[in-house]
C-alpha cells in the first residue's frame, strides 16, 4: 500500500503535464498573445524561440510528473481521491507558479491586474492538472 507506483506517476504526470502545456499555451498565446508580442516590442525583447518553447514544455512535463509524485507521497496520509490531488496541486501551485509569478511580475512591471489574472489562471490550471494526473495514478 506504501510503494509508490513509478510507472503511474511517470503517466499520470505526462497527463497532467500535457493539461499544464495546453493551459500555457491558450493562456500565452490566446489569451495574453497581442499584449505579450506588443510588450516585447516595446521592450525591445525578441519574441521567444523555437528552443525557449521546447525548453519550456519538457519543464512543463517534468513539472506534472513531480506534481503527480507530490500526491502519490500524499496519498498515505490524506486518501486517495479529488481533495488530495487538489493538496498537491496547491503545493505545486504556491511553490512553482505564484513564487515566480510575483517575483517576475513585480521585476518586468507587468500591472498588477495582470498578475492577478495570471495567478487566478494558473491556480485553476495546476488543480485541474493534479486532478487529471490523479486520476490516472494507482498504488503499486
Amino acid at each position: 500500500m506504501n510503494k509508490i507506483n513509478v510507472g503511474r506517476v511517470v503517466l499520470g504526470g505526462l497527463l497532467a503535464g500535457l493539461v499544464l502545456n495546453i493551459g500555457e499555451f491558450i493562456f500565452n498565446d490566446v489569451v495574453l498573445g497581442s499584449q505579450m508580442k506588443a510588450w516585447f516590442a516595446a521592450h525591445n525583447i525578441p519574441e521567444p524561440s523555437g528552443s525557449f518553447v521546447a525548453i519550456a514544455v519538457s519543464l512543463t512535463f517534468i513539472l506534472g510528473i513531480v506534481m503527480v509524485l507530490i500526491y502519490a507521497l500524499i496519498r498515505p496520509r490524506l486518501g486517495p481521491g479529488v481533495k488530495t490531488a487538489i493538496c498537491a496541486g496547491l503545493i505545486a501551485y504556491f511553490i512553482v507558479y505564484v513564487y515566480s509569478g510575483v517575483i517576475n511580475g513585480v521585476l518586468f512591471g507587468l500591472s498588477s491586474s495582470l498578475i492577478c489574472m495570471s495567478l487566478a489562471w494558473g491556480l485553476v490550471e495546476y488543480v485541474l492538472a493534479a486532478i487529471a494526473g490523479a486520476w490516472l495514478y494507482k498504488e503499486a
